[in-house]
C-alpha cells in the first residue's frame, strides 16, 4: 500500500483536517516535475537501449558508501544553501519559515510555493498538537485530584491497619514525574496542571481531601429527574459504602480507558506527521536533486511535535497507575483492558452469513414453487390466511429488512470513514460489523420461511373442520423464541449488544425521564418507521388471545379495545420522540428541539386522523387526515433535507448540498433527496384509497411498510454522515466520561 493511502486510512476521522494535507503538497511536487520535464533538454536519439546503470563502475559488496560521496562539511553547506528555516513569534505564539534561497533558479518560483504551503501545513500541525498536550495535561491534573480521593475513600471504606497503610496509600500523580522533564522545555503549561507537579512531599494528608470533594450523582434515574423538577436537594453527604466504592472504581476505571485512548491517538497523530513530512521532503529532494530534507526534518525534530514527551510519559505514568489501582498489579490483564485487540474478522461469521443467505433464497424459490404449483392463490382460503396469516408473519419481513438495511449503513459508513461507532457510543471492540448484522437477520429469515412453509396447508380438515394446532402456533413461538433470545442474559449471541439496544429501549419507552443521547433518539426514530410492526405485534395479542386459532378467525377489528389501541400503538413511537424534544428543550434551552417536537406532534395528529379514516371512513375525516398528512409531510421532509442532512444550502461551494460531501457522486445526494420526498407521501394511497384488484390490503399495507423501512435506511447513513463531518468540525473524537468526585477547589477556580 502507498504511503498517502495508509496515512489516510490511519487518521483520527474527526482530525482530518488538523492532519498534514500530504496529497495537496504532492501536487505541488508534480508540478515542480512537469515543469522540470519541460525544460529538461530532450535526450538524444538513439543510444543504448538498455539502463545506463548497467554500466557504471561497480561500487564492491563492501563498499558501503555512494560513489563519489560528498564531504559532511560540502553536503552541510549545500543544504545551508538550499533552504534556512527559522522561529518566528506571531500573535503571541512560535512558527516556523522556510526560506529557499534558490529562488533565482530558473522554475523557482515552484519550489518558493512549495516550502510556503510546506510551512502552513507543520505550523497548523504543530499548533494543533501543542493544543492537544495541553488539553490532556489539564486533564491530567483533574485525575490527578481524582485519584486522591478514591484512595482516601477506599481507606475510609476498607479501614486498613496502620501497619498496611504505611505500605499502601502511597499515591500516584500522573503528572509529578514529568515535572523535572516539562520544567526544561519551552512550554507554557496550564495552572491547573502546574498545581499538580508537586512534589510527593508537599501534598495533603491522604483522607484530608474527602472533606473537599462531593460525590457527582452522574447516573440519571427516573427519581432524580422528578426531584429535579420539583426542586428536591439531591443528596451530597458520602456514604462511605462498598456499594459506592465499587461504583468511584468504575467510573474512574473507565476515566483512565477513554484518557488512555486519548494519548495513544495522540500519540499516533505525531508519529504519522513526522513520517508524513520526512516523506513528502524525500520526495521533494528525489524531484529537485536538492539535498533539503535533513535540514528540514532537523527542524522538525527541535519542534514541539518533535522534541515533547509529555504524551509518551503520561502513558507510562497512566499504565503504571492503572495496573497498581484498578488491575491488582496484573500487568496482562490492565493492559488487555487499556489496550482491547481490534475486532477479528472470523471465517466461521462469513461463511455463517453466506449459508444463511443462500437458505433464504433457496426458501424464497421453494415458497413461490409451493404457491404455484398448488395454485394457493385461488384456493378458497386464500382470503383467510391473508387476514389472518400473513400479518403474523409479515411482522418478520419488517424486522428482517431494517436488520439488511442496517448492515448496509454499517458497509457505507465504514466505507467513508463515518466514525459510527464514537457517535453511538458503543463499548470499544463491541460494536456489531455488517457481517454480524447480516449473519442476524438471515438467521430469522430462514426461520421465518419455515415456518410460513410449516403452516402454509390452506386445506381444513374435513371431520373437524379446523386447522393442525401446533403449525397454527408457529408464529408465536417464533417470536417468543426472538424474545428470549433478545433478553438471554448470557454472553452469547452479542451480549453487549442486546443490552445496549435494550437500555436505549427502556429510554425511548421512560422518555422524557432520561437525559436524552443520540442513540436514544435514533433508536425512537427506527420506531416510527416500524408503526405498522408494532401495529403486528398488537394483532399477535389479539389473535392468540380472543381468535379462533383453529379455525384462523379473529374478531380484532370488531372489537372497540383493539380499535382503541391502534391509536395508542400507532402514536407511541411520535409520542416518545415528542417527549424526548420536550426533555431536551428543557435541559439545552435550545428552540430548535421545540420545534422539532411540533413536527412530531403534527406526524401524531396526522396518524390519528388517517386510523380514524380507515376505521370510520366519512368525507370529514378524509379532509382532516389529508391536510395534517400534508402538513406533517412538508415539515418532516423539509427537516429531514436542511436540518438532519444538512443539505439545500444555497451558498455552499456545492451547490444546494453542503460544503463537505463524504460520498464523491453528487447525483447520489439528489437522487437520495428525491427518493425521501417520494416516500415520505407513501402515505397518501391510505387517504385516496387505491385499490388493486390483484393485490390483497395487507399485501399493499406490507409494501408501503417497507418502502418507509426503506426510506428510513437511506435517511440513517446521511443523518450520521452529517452528525461524523460535525464532530470533525469540532474535532471532537471522545466522548466524555463523567467523574465520580465534585472539588471544591475547583469550582472555586472555575468562579
Amino acid at each position: 500500500m502507498k504511503f498517502g493511502k495508509e496515512f489516510s486510512s490511519q487518521m483520527v476521522p474527526e482530525w482530518e483536517k488538523a492532519y498534514v494535507h500530504y496529497d495537496y503538497l504532492k501536487t505541488l511536487l508534480k508540478d515542480i516535475q512537469r515543469f522540470k520535464q519541460r525544460t529538461r533538454p530532450p535526450a538524444s536519439p538513439g543510444g543504448l537501449k538498455r539502463n545506463l546503470t548497467l554500466y557504471r563502475a561497480f561500487s564492491g559488496l563492501t563498499q558501503w558508501q555512494r560513489h563519489n560521496p560528498v564531504s559532511p562539511s560540502s553536503a552541510s553547506d549545500i543544504e545551508s544553501q538550499t533552504i534556512l528555516v527559522n522561529s518566528v513569534s506571531k500573535n503571541g505564539g512560535h512558527s516556523y519559515e522556510t526560506t529557499f534561497r534558490m529562488s533565482a533558479d530558473e522554475g523557482g518560483e515552484y519550489e518558493l510555493v512549495y516550502f510556503r504551503r510546506l510551512d502552513d501545513e507543520f505550523n497548523k500541525v504543530d499548533k494543533f498538537y501543542k493544543s492537544k498536550v495541553q488539553e490532556l495535561l489539564k486533564e491530567a491534573a483533574t485525575l490527578n485530584t481524582q485519584m486522591d480521593a478514591l484512595i482516601a475513600f477506599r481507606i475510609k471504606v476498607e479501614n486498613p491497619p496502620a501497619s498496611f497503610f504505611d505500605r499502601t496509600v502511597e499515591m500516584t500523580r500522573l503528572a509529578s514525574d514529568i515535572a523535572a522533564s516539562t520544567a526544561e522545555l519551552s512550554i507554557s503549561t496550564p495552572a491547573g496542571a502546574r498545581a499538580s507537579m508537586k512534589a510527593p512531599g508537599t501534598r495533603p494528608a491522604p483522607l484530608e481531601i474527602l472533606e473537599k470533594v462531593k460525590i457527582n450523582n452522574t447516573k440519571e434515574t427516573p427519581r432524580s429527574t422528578i426531584k429535579t423538577v420539583l426542586g428536591v436537594p439531591h443528596q451530597t453527604e458520602i456514604k462511605f459504602n462498598r456499594e459506592n466504592l465499587r461504583k468511584v472504581e468504575d467510573q474512574l476505571k473507565q476515566a483512565f480507558v477513554e484518557f488512555y485512548l486519548k494519548l495513544r491517538l495522540l500519540k499516533s497523530y505525531c508519529f504519522l506527521n513526522t513520517l508524513a513530512f520526512s516523506k513528502i521532503m524525500k520526495k521533494y529532494d528525489k524531484i529537485t536533486l536538492r539535498n533539503a530534507s535533513n535540514s528540514y526534518m532537523k527542524m522538525v525534530d527541535n519542534s514541539y511535535l518533535g522534541s515533547s514527551e509529555e504524551v509518551f510519559k503520561l502513558m507510562e505514568r497512566v499504565e503504571a497507575t492503572f495496573i497498581k489501582h484498578f488491575s491488582n498489579s496484573n500487568r496482562s490483564k490492565g493492559m488487555n483492558i487499556l489496550r482491547p485487540k481490534a475486532k477479528r474478522e472470523r471465517h466461521r461469521t462469513t461463511f455463517s452469513t453466506g449459508f444463511f443467505a443462500g437458505c433464504t433464497a433457496a426458501l424464497i424459490i421453494a415458497l413461490i414453487f409451493i404457491i404455484r404449483t398448488h395454485d394457493i392463490l385461488h384456493k378458497q382460503g386464500q382470503k383467510q390466511y391473508m387476514d389472518n396469516m400473513f400479518p403474523l408473519y409479515s411482522l418478520f419481513a419488517y424486522i428482517v429488512l431494517h436488520m439488511l438495511m442496517y448492515a448496509a449503513n454499517i458497509y457505507y459508513w465504514r466505507r467513508f470513514r463515518v466514525n459510527y461507532s464514537f457517535i453511538f457510543g458503543f463499548k470499544q471492540g463491541t460494536e456489531l460489523g455488517y457481517r454480524q448484522v447480516l449473519l442476524v437477520g438471515f438467521g430469522i429469515s430462514v426461520l421465518a420461511l419455515l415456518t410460513v412453509i410449516g403452516n402454509l396447508d390452506m386445506e381444513i380438515d374435513p371431520l373437524s373442520k379446523d386447522y393442525d394446532g401446533l403449525t397454527e402456533y408457529l408464529p408465536l413461538i417464533l417470536v417468543l423464541v426472538l424474545l428470549v433470545a433478545l433478553l438471554f442474559p448470557f454472553n452469547i449471541f452479542y451480549r453487549s449488544s442486546r443490552f445496549f439496544f435494550l437500555v436505549c429501549l427502556f429510554h425511548c419507552i421512560a422518555a422524557p425521564l432520561y437525559k436524552v443521547t443520540l442513540p436514544d433518539f435514533f433508536l425512537a426514530d427506527q420506531f416510527t418507521s416500524q408503526v405498522q410492526a408494532l401495529r403486528n405485534l398488537e394483532f399477535y395479542i389479539c389473535y392468540y388471545g380472543w381468535g379462533d386459532v383453529r379455525h384462523r378467525t379473529n374478531y380484532c377489528s370488531k372489537s372497540t379495545v383493539f380499535n382503541t389501541f391502534d391509536f395508542i400503538v400507532a402514536v407511541i413511537p411520535y409520542m416518545s420522540r415528542f417527549l424526548q424534544c420536550l426533555r431536551r428543550l428543557f435541559v439545552e434551552k435550545d428552540p430548535m428541539h421545540g420545534y422539532n417536537g411540533i413536527k412530531y406532534f403534527l406526524t401524531i395528529v396526522a396518524v390519528c386522523m388517517r386510523t380514524a379514516l380507515n376505521l370510520d371512513g366519512g368525507k370529514g375525516w378524509e379532509v382532516l387526515a389529508l391536510t395534517f398528512s400534508v402538513l406533517a409531510a412538508i415539515f418532516c421532509t423539509y427537516w429531514d433535507l436542511v436540518l438532519d442532512w444538512g443539505l439545500l444550502n444555497r451558498h455552499s461551494k456545492n451547490r444546494w448540498l453542503r460544503d463537505k460531501l463524504l460520498v464523491s457522486k453528487k447525483s447520489v445526494y439528489f437522487i437520495a433527496m428525491l427518493l425521501n420526498v417520494l416516500l415520505r407521501f407513501a402515505w397518501i394511497q391510505t387517504v385516496v384509497k387505491f385499490d388493486f384488484d390483484f393485490m390483497h390490503r395487507n399485501t399493499l399495507i406490507a409494501i408501503v411498510a417497507c418502502l418507509e423501512i426503506i426510506r428510513r435506511g437511506i435517511w440513517n447513513f446521511f443523518r450520521l454522515e452529517n452528525e461524523h463531518l460535525n464532530n470533525v468540525g469540532k474535532y471532537r473524537a471522545f466522548k466524555s466520561v463523567p467523574l465520580p468526585f465534585n472539588h471544591d477547589e475547583d469550582e472555586d477556580k472555575d468562579l
